[in-house]
């Protein structure tokens, strides 16, 4: 490991129970940032009503000065009640294609979480999936307490134990096969985060309308990636919220999920590193072939991958017009 990476884990790396609740809130009071929860939301009827009544209970109605002023599930098209259950619980909730029409959308987590920018307005987002189960508000408090608390720091993610079923740690299959190798391999600086494709995070809003969003499932790679190179290995951090408890994907799907992974860390390295410049598509045929036993022996079933990337949003006339009222 880099001495570099060994100095930040000694300096940026947390525990949530570094910051209790009465502290941020009295920083949050101090310098009045506003903070914004977003969970993006596809067919979570099951887990999206109880994350989002921890939320409300522990972090905007119970406190006497609410630490989130705004949560948001952005539903990219459930079939479920997703929406009605986030609704019932407390959360503001909206359509993907609601917002921002004038663009058509494309599925993705990426696609959700970029246009949710638009959908709020706190100085701090924090993005949370919706299929935790047992959720604490630590997940909450730890991702944006240093961003209240500390000036320097513009982009937190969390780091847990991700157990699968009865077995500790073997969690984060496309984590450990996919993107801690490329990320040691090719961006040395991030080898520290211990989850880095986890889907729980906060950033400084100034930065986040500054980076290009991967539609798919690479966008947590690629937003970690370009705040490296944006704004420097000293503003990134990370904050220990314990245990991660989520609905596991069966192996094909995360075939597909490391597929686009893979993806997005190729462009960044054919485009160099800057997040802002316009690249060109390296010859890399951009589907998967997978395979499955059928009547007739093992059928090929082949699939796109994810290629697709949002600009940043300070580019989008429609946000721009919204910053400047």
């Amino acid at each position: 490991m880099l001495e570099e990476v060994e100095r930040w884990l000694a300096d940026r790396s947390w525990s949530v129970a570094d910051r209790p609740l009465d502290q941020l809130l009295a920083a949050k009071r101090a310098s009045g940032t506003t903070v914004s929860v977003v969970l993006p939301a596809l067919d979570e009827e099951a887990t999206v009503g109880a994350i989002v009544e921890v939320i409300r209970r522990d972090l905007v109605d119970g406190p006497a000065f609410p630490l989130v002023d705004e949560l948001v599930v952005v539903d990219s098209g459930s079939t479920d009640r997703t929406a009605e259950v986030a609704a019932k619980a407390g959360a503001h909730v909206v359509h993907r294609d609601e917002i921002l029409p004038r663009i058509p959308a494309v599925r993705g987590k990426g696609e959700v979480l970029w246009r949710s920018l638009l959908a709020t307005t706190g100085d701090i987002v924090c993005f949370v999936d919706a299929d935790l189960r047992d959720f604490s508000a630590s997940f909450v408090t730890g991702i944006v307490g240093p961003l209240l608390t500390e000036p320097d720091v513009q982009f937190v993610k969390a780091m847990y134990d991700r157990p699968l079923g009865d077995a500790p740690g073997q969690g984060g299959r496309v984590t450990e096969l996919v993107a801690r190798p490329l990320l040691n391999l090719h961006w040395p600086q991030l080898a520290g985060f211990v989850q880095p494709l986890g889907g729980e995070y906060a950033v400084r809003r100034s930065l986040l309308e500054r980076l290009p969003f991967p539609v798919g499932y690479g966008v947590e790679l690629g937003l970690l990636v370009d705040a490296l190179h944006t704004v420097g290995l000293d503003a990134l951090a990370q904050v220990d919220v314990g245990v991660r408890l989520h609905r596991h994907q069966d192996g094909q799907a995360l075939g597909r999920m490391a597929a686009a992974i893979y993806r997005t860390a190729q462009l960044r390295l054919s485009r160099g590193h800057s997040p802002g410049h316009r690249w060109g598509h390296p010859h890399v045929r951009p589907v998967l072939t997978q395979f499955e036993r059928g009547p007739e022996g093992f059928e090929p079933r082949t699939h796109a991958v994810d290629t697709e990337e949002r600009p940043p949003m300070v580019e989008i006339a429609e946000y721009a017009v919204r910053r400047v009222a």
